[in-house]
């Protein structure tokens, strides 16, 4: 084969025009990138061995180097991994196998990634990262299993295109070297690499290695010998005891795991013994990945059976909802050639789904008691995650209903509440658990549904999360009290105007009809109000219908929402409910009260923030009303 001249596609190109011209700092990082990279290299192969020894050549165990040649200008880092063949070289090198690709080129130009440059290893491009520091970059690999002649070299001076040709490597794996541009040579110097490994790889579980010189013997029986030393301590830190680790390897252990540059807001370190053995080191981090609701996040702690990595992320040991968990679970009992397929029928990961799952709900438990300015951090960043096991757990929901935090009409802005202290707060003979939906808690505080809530102290939840209505419905009750949407039934928080109310409605009846006939389909009903206490009208859902913040959502979304009239509800203490009450007395077939009809359902369409049914009629109605009375 000849060699080929390929061009980038777009989004990699952008993306080295990033790497190229707006990083700047924390480039050391581009070796941790590409060591993570070669010990992913040699898990797999390790793992393919277990049912196919040959792929590993004879070789032995995994192992990674790292090359100076100062006269060159270039570093060499190289593996005894699975290697790669012409069509892996093209799909990983080549393109970036993301669906949101747009998104993705958006993060890497956004402020917080400028200045971190730590988080490309999130975006799973770390190979990318070389040009920050290398003028070229080459690559030769050849995947395990396949002939020495079947080698692929890659080479790219990230100039919009690269070349590939087939060459001849005796052994497998993938060998990338750097040549280093003139501002960068300060890489070339043996202990600044040393002080990156021990930095950022550490805990690697392979060797790396690199070839030192150094000096034997004194005086004229001195001479000079080159030796092969490792740089890392390969220690298997979730197999020490938590005695023995301290916070800062915790936290270098983990941002080797999760290509984070913050520290974790926890770590859960412990070995649970009984009908299924493991060790597991799991940490809940301080900060969302972008890409968290992306259906492509790859979900799961790293599976390992007795030191041997089976999986990377093993989506079946945590919930969906507990997606955000990074860590290291380690079996004792699993066999080593264990499957996907077995794994999401075998009892024992059912049974370590379990442990895990309660494990780590037990320390946000304890982190909302004990560390709460933790929590509130954590809770901002995955608090809508979270919410999403009441609605798929419902064996636990009522542990997590105790996690959830909601701004209320009792928190000062910005303030959280949880459901607990929300029933301590509850008066005697209030019922309910009552909250409101919406996008913004400006939008909410000055809504017409609270006013009565108001005057009677009582506390409503703000619902701001989208998915809110859902989690409600699912939870439906926290201790024996439901909850109560303030914009849906019938609202009556005054048991002693209740009968009132009742006499008033039967007073009015023929009035209200003639509203409801007047608005027709639009209304299923006109009813007087027991929430209103200042505004004159509003629109509510009855009990079993949609909250109307979620139907704004699906209609959004462009889904289709089934159409059902609301019902009207007036303040029959407002004066213009009396106004309209005494033009009914004198004339039943007003013209004037059938357009007040009409204009009160428009306001109750703004005061919600929808338009009216017909802007335009609404704006002269309004106007002709403001000149009669101006003239008078």
């Amino acid at each position: 084969m000849t060699a080929q001249t390929m061009e980038f596609k777009t989004e990699v190109q952008q993306l080295l025009d990033l790497m190229i011209h707006s990083l700047y700092s924390h480039k050391e990082i581009f070796l941790r990138e590409l060591i993570s990279n070669a010990s992913d290299a040699i898990d797999k192969v390790r793992y393919l061995s277990l049912t196919n020894s040959g792929l590993l050549e004879g070789e032995g165990d995994g192992k990674i180097k790292i090359a100076i040649d100062k006269d060159a200008a270039t570093i060499t880092i190289s593996d005894n991994g699975i290697g790669m063949n012409r069509d892996d070289v093209i799909k990983s090198l080549g393109t970036i196998a993301h669906s949101g690709t747009k998104e993705f080129i958006q993060a890497l130009k956004s402020e917080e990634v400028q200045n971190n440059p730590e988080l490309i290893g999130q975006f799973g491009v770390g190979f990318y990262s070389t040009f920050m520091v290398a003028s070229k970059v080459t690559v030769r690999t050849r995947k395990a299993g396949e002939p020495a002649e079947s080698g692929v070299v890659w080479e790219s001076a990230a100039d919009g295109s690269y070349t590939i040709d087939a060459c001849t490597k005796e052994n497998k794996g993938t060998e990338i070297t750097l040549v280093m541009k003139d501002d960068e040579k300060e890489f070339l110097d043996q202990w600044t690499l040393r002080g990156i490994v021990r930095r950022y790889s550490d805990y690697i579980e392979y060797p790396i290695v690199m070839d030192v010189e150094k000096t034997e013997g004194e005086g004229d029986d001195a001479k000079k010998v080159i030796s092969e030393e490792t740089l890392n301590s390969q220690k298997a830190i979730w197999l020490k005891d938590k005695s023995d680790v301290s916070a800062e390897e915790y936290n270098e252990f983990y941002k080797h795991i999760a290509h984070d540059f913050t520290d974790p807001a926890k770590v859960i370190h412990y070995r649970a013994e009984g009908t299924s053995e493991f060790s597991a080191l799991l940490y809940l981090p301080s900060r969302a990945p972008f890409d968290l609701f992306y259906k492509e996040f790859k979900i799961g702690p790293t599976l390992y059976v007795r030191r041997v990595q089976i999986m990377e992320h093993c989506e079946d040991l945590v919930p969906l909802y507990l997606r955000f968990v990074k860590g290291v679970v380690d079996s004792s009992d699993l066999p080593l050639n264990v499957s996907r397929e077995i794994l999401q029928k075998n009892r024992q990961v059912e049974q370590m789904r379990k442990t895990i799952t309660k494990k780590v709900l037990d320390t946000l438990g304890e982190m909302k008691r004990d560390e709460n300015d933790a929590y509130l951090g954590f809770y901002g960043e995955f608090g809508k995650v979270l919410k999403e096991g009441i609605h798929y757990d419902p064996t636990r929901k009522d542990t997590i209903a105790d996690l959830l935090l909601f701004e209320s009409t009792h928190t000062e802005a910005g303030k959280l509440t949880d459901l607990q202290s929300y029933i301590g707060r509850m008066p005697a003979e209030q019922e309910h658990i009552y909250y409101i939906a919406g996008a913004s808690r400006r939008e909410l505080e000055g809504s017409p549904y609270l006013e009565a809530f108001k005057e009677k102290g009582y506390e409503v939840l703000f619902m701001l999360d989208e998915i809110d209505d859902f989690i409600v419905s699912s939870l439906h009750a926290y201790q024996e009290k439901e909850f109560k949407s303030a914009v849906k039934g019938d609202i009556t928080l005054d048991k002693e105007n209740e009968e009132k109310k009742k006499e008033a409605q039967e007073k009015h009846k023929d009035l209200l009809e003639l509203i409801k006939n007047e608005l027709g389909e639009s209304v299923k009903e006109v009813r007087l109000s027991g929430r209103l206490k200042d505004s004159p009208c509003c629109l509510v859902a009855g009990e079993a219908d949609m909250d109307p913040q979620m139907e704004k959502i699906l209609k959004s979304m462009g889904q289709e929402v089934p159409s059902g009239s609301r019902i009207l509800e007036l303040n029959p203490d407002h004066l213009l409910f009396s106004a309209m009450n005494g033009l009914y007395e004198k004339d039943k077939d007003s013209g004037t009260l059938k357009e007040y009809a009409r204009l009160l359902y428009d306001q109750a369409l703004i005061l919600e923030g929808s338009k009216p049914t017909d802007p335009a009629a609404y704006a002269r109605s309004v106007a002709r009303i403001m000149a009669e009375n101006a003239m008078r």
